[in-house]
């Protein structure tokens, strides 16, 4: 594919369905634009364009149609396939959600961080092994298919094949790809081995570098974080049947069964000195190469044990509010007792009560009062995630200029300054429609103008009425 013909296409229309509205990147074999999907009334879509090779087209638009049939959470969705003619030449294509981000442009700018890569293998497990359980890869495990949608983690499913499929493609082989490719089938523990140097990638910002002529064992970075060295080491063993599979490491993620109070049948002993009390084997997670973060992303195949799960938690965690409680009432009704007590008794003279002390300010973290005008009631500060905090660089500013009505509602809102990033202006533009000012039965309606600053601490926001 040239580059010619990405500029030239960037105002066509594939199949008069969909309109090429913005180039987005390449590949060697592909190159993908911004479109629209209206079947759905999405105003952002995916499309990837690639030459169709008569030997491989059929298999491919198979592929793709066995993937849009497939569904999970932190997969891309699959919406359309087809062929289509474009500057005379036959090619393929394939509509998907668009995504606002990958893990191949955060990593020029910094690597992620132990925890942060904690954070996605959960999701990305749980994929694997719903692949995997079902006879498919998805055959293309590297940074640039690492998604963000609506900041949601999903693998790119345009890569799918099934278990066992022939490599043979237009693409070459990469250091992504296992050294068994070069026999030309793919198999589950080719995707393990994509994910052993990804996570390398992501933690370090440089992929191991391997031969695929030698057997030596690859050689991993002295600075890669030590907790991900033995899960690491593992994935890229040369022999595939040495590999763990994603059901393996996806283990330690899962919560165990909650440990069960002792019977009355058989109370349990009380510790002894010879016999020191240790934990029971429920509250000591085993050993692994990642410690399971405190929310685990649900993954579908271990839905009814982790609802139950949460609902001891939330059930325990609300029987101590509820006792917390319970004392705060008990003490200030005694305290109350114990003063109208005081004052009734004749045989304790009154004193001056102590001069009042200012209230202290309620802690609200999203609060900022020194920029909110006294006809502001309510001020919503966007949400934002962990990973899309990390990612800031400086500050971004975003600004939205709303229209209120005599009550003080928001009614209409837009966008006057987008800033850089469409996450944080979609994020802004919906904390902007819950904020609530004073009413006015003299206007039919007010404007003003709500500025948002995203920093990697804290955000932001400031209002102006406009005149």
């Amino acid at each position: 594919m040239t580059e010619n013909w990405t500029k030239e296409w960037e105002s066509r229309v594939v199949n008069g369905v969909y309109p090429l509205r913005r180039y987005l990147g390449r590949s060697r074999h592909s190159v993908v634009f911004l479109t629209e999907f209206k079947a759905q009334n999405l105003s952002q879509a995916a499309i990837k364009i690639m030459p169709a090779i008569p030997a491989l087209a059929e298999a491919q638009l198979e592929q793709w149609n066995t993937a849009a049939a497939l569904s999970h959470p932190h997969l891309i969705r699959l919406l359309d396939a087809g062929r289509c003619q474009l500057g005379g030449h036959n090619f393929l294509f394939v509509v998907m959600d668009h995504a606002e981000q990958n893990l191949a442009q955060i990593l020029p700018v910094r690597p992620l961080t132990p925890d942060e890569v904690r954070d996605i293998m959960p999701a990305t497990l749980d994929v694997l092994a719903y692949l995997h359980g079902k006879n498919l890869v998805q055959g293309g495990l590297k940074p640039s298919n690492f998604l963000v949608v609506d900041d949601q983690l999903k693998l790119a499913s345009d890569t799918i094949r099934p278990t066992g499929a022939r490599t043979a493609s237009i693409a070459k082989a990469s250091l992504y790809d296992p050294p068994e490719s070069k026999k030309g089938s793919l198999s589950t523990a080719g995707d393990m081995w994509g994910l052993g140097i990804t996570l390398v990638e992501a933690l370090t910002q440089t992929p191991p570098a391997w031969s695929r002529d030698s057997t030596d064992r690859v050689a991993l970075p002295a600075h890669l974080a030590p907790e991900y060295l033995d899960t690491v080491t593992r994935c890229l063993n040369r022999d595939p049947a040495q590999r763990p599979s994603a059901a393996e490491l996806l283990a330690p993620f899962k919560p165990g069964p909650p440990a069960m109070p002792p019977t009355a049948e058989a109370p349990a002993a009380p510790p002894s000195a010879e016999a020191p009390m240790t934990p029971s084997s429920a509250e000591v997670p085993a050993p692994s190469a990642f410690t399971a973060p405190p929310v685990i992303t649900e993954p579908s195949s271990a839905a009814p044990t982790k609802k139950n799960s949460y609902n001891t938690r939330f059930l325990l965690a609300s029987i101590a509010v509820g006792i917390v409680a319970l004392g705060a009432v008990w003490t200030a009704v005694r305290l109350w007792h114990s003063h109208a007590a005081a004052e009734q008794s004749p045989s304790i003279p009154s004193e001056p009560p102590p001069a009042d002390s200012p209230p202290a300010a309620e802690e609200n973290p999203k609060a900022n009062p020194g920029a909110t005008p006294p006809t502001v009631l309510h001020q919503e500060i966007p949400e934002v995630s962990h990973h899309a905090r990390a990612s800031i660089r400086g500050v971004i500013k975003i600004a939205v200029r709303v229209t209120v009505d005599r009550t003080g509602n928001v009614v209409a809102a837009t966008l006057d300054n987008r800033g850089s990033s469409k996450y944080f202006a979609r994020n802004a533009l919906a904390a902007a429609k819950k904020w609530k000012f004073a009413e006015d039965h003299d206007r039919p309606s007010r404007v003003w103008l709500l500025a948002f600053e995203f920093t990697p601490a804290d955000t932001t926001a400031d209002a102006t009425e406009e005149r």
